[in-house]
Formats: structure tokens, sequence, C-alpha cells
């Protein structure tokens, strides 16, 4: 399960004057010189605040001031689809352009596990990192172009763009501290049963069944001894274009099997799953990169229902009734 980010972003411009005092995407205004302390998106003022992080906002213009001294960096405007961190434009001191991300505050490990996966990766497969703060949740990274999705692909060249940038980040990190696949197979099913039934169970109960079986399957089958760096949430919004090529963003960082991320992929695109065999893109997925279809089938179940869930939850249609549909009709 992940926040599905992606399906929140809006087409929405971030108008700026040319006067000091500009006004963000969300009603709020910040004083600076050359207005460069930028305003919060609506959805992650709303996120921060319901994490309890209202203090945080609040602090903004004096965090922001105190990273742009401390890194001699000056930050620009924000970027308005960002719903997890206030993502926006930095500048180096030599004129070179990075994008600065500042982390929400709130329970678990968000930041240190997205810094920890960068460092790992050290640039192949992932943005690069140029540098982080840990205690500020702040990170600096290489700034890319334009999206996947942007590119409006067919949904095969998609894939294999991403298998591709995803098998750049997969190698051994033994002892790196982030969560392994069976934690998340162990909260994928804690999760699906509870949302389940407070959503008045939107789904049937055999789609429910079906994705916790599989979940405990792939929570019984992991091998620390096999298990890679995942990027965690492979999806085409998380794709960027860097030189000829694309780079992934915003990784959830696990240690599992490299099934886990082709599982993303069988959770994307429910609508296009059902216009033939819908395993057919589990054996096309594992063909590609060499792995087990059965594997990355089984992640695709737990991660379609769960993720359905969350989207139908937080209200985010149709896509969540399409994940669901999805689920529904492949339960065994």
């Amino acid at each position: 399960m992940v926040d599905h980010v992606r399906l929140e972003r809006a087409a929405v411009a971030v108008l700026y004057s040319a006067c000091p005092r500009r006004r963000s995407a969300d009603g709020i205004w910040f004083v600076g010189s050359y207005g460069t302390q930028p305003g919060i998106p609506a959805p992650v003022r709303n996120k921060a605040v319901a994490a309890g992080a209202g203090q945080w906002i609040r602090d903004l213009p004096g965090i922001i001031a105190g990273i742009e001294q401390d890194w001699s960096i000056t930050i620009g405007r924000p970027y308005p689809d960002a719903t997890e961190a206030l993502v926006a434009e930095a500048t180096l001191g030599d004129g070179t352009p990075a994008v600065v991300k500042l982390h929400i505050p709130r329970p678990g490990d968000h930041a240190r596990n997205e810094i920890t996966v960068l460092r790992l990766a050290g640039g192949s497969g992932c943005a690069r990192l140029l540098r982080a703060d840990m205690t500020r949740g702040t990170l600096l990274l290489e700034r890319l172009g334009r999206s996947l999705h942007a590119l409006a692909l067919p949904l095969g060249r998609r894939h294999e763009i991403l298998c591709e940038a995803a098998a750049r980040v997969w190698r051994p990190a033994v002892d790196c501290g982030l969560p392994t696949g069976a934690d998340k197979g162990r909260r994928l099913s804690d999760f699906i049963p509870t949302a389940w039934e407070e959503l008045g169970r939107p789904c049937t109960e055999r789609a429910v069944a079906h994705a916790l079986a599989c979940a405990a399957r792939r929570v019984d089958a992991h091998d620390d001894e096999r298990a890679v760096l995942v990027h965690g949430d492979v999806h085409e919004w998380n794709a960027l274009q860097s030189g000829s090529g694309f780079k992934l963003v915003d990784p959830d960082g696990l240690l599992a099997e490299a099934e886990y991320d082709m599982g993303v992929l069988m959770r994307e695109d429910p609508v296009e799953l059902l216009q033939g065999d819908p395993r057919e893109r589990a054996h096309r997925l594992a063909a590609r990169c060499g792995l087990d279809a059965t594997a990355i089938w089984q992640w695709g179940v737990a991660e379609r229902v769960a993720t359905g869930l969350l989207l139908s939850k937080i209200e985010l249609q149709p896509i969540g009734r399409q994940m669901l549909a999805a689920a529904d009709h492949v339960a065994e």
C-alpha cells in the first residue's frame, strides 16, 4: 500500500508576482527578499494538519531561511503537485538547478528511508541526492525533467522504461535499516481488513481473502539473503526524464524481493489490466526482468486491494473503485 501521491496531483498553475510578496497556491503568503520562500500547496498543508504538524507550517519560513543559509542555495517556487512533502525548485550557489524536499514531520521513518535509498542508489536509477539533513527531514536533489506520465506513451513502453529504472536500483543492501518485504506484507495484512470494514465493505469478501492470502505467502517467502534494495513505489508519475533515460523519485524503500516493485506495476492501470488476460502482465514483467511471475502476481493482488481501499478512504475516484473492481474480477 502506498499513499498514491500521483493521483492527488492537479494541473494547477502557481502564479507569482514580481514583488517580494508572493501568494501560494493555497492562499498562504510568505514575505522575503526576492520572494523565494514557497507557499504551501493545499494538499501538503492538509496532510501536515492531519499529522499534527501545525507548528511545522508556522515555522516553515524560518526553516527555509535556515536551509538557504546552511546550504548556500536559493529556494524558489513550490511544485503544486506535491502531497507528502514541500517540494520546491532550488538553485545552488554556482547556478546549478536542483530540487529541495522538506518532509512533513509525522510518525514513521519516511525521510530516513528515502535518504537511505538515495544514498545507496548513488544516482543510479533514482535521482541523485546532493545533500540531506535527517534532523530537518530535508533533501537536496538533482533536478530532473518531465514525468513519464506527461509523455503519454503506450502501456507496454511505459513498463519497459519503469522496469529498466527499477532494475538499476536493485542491489544487495544488508543491514541498511530499511523495512523488509515481510514487514510490508504484514502492514498490508493489518490495513486491508480494517479499512474494508471502515468503508462498508466496498469490494467482495473474496477479494479481501485473496489479498490477505497473497500477502501471507509473500511474508512467508521473504528471504534475507535474496532481498535487495527496492524503490517501493514504481509508477509513471515517479519516473522523470534524465538525459536520454529516466530516473525514479520519491522512493519508499524496502529490503525485499525485486518482485515487489513489479507488483506495484500490477496494481496500476486496473482498467487496462482487465482488457486481456490479467496474468499476462505478470508473465511479461517477469520475463522482462528475469523474475518470478507468481510472486509478482501475489504482490499485485495485495497492493491492488490495499491501494483501492486507501484511495476510496480519501475519496480519490474513480481509480479507487477501478482497483477494487479489478480485485473482485481476479479474486480466486
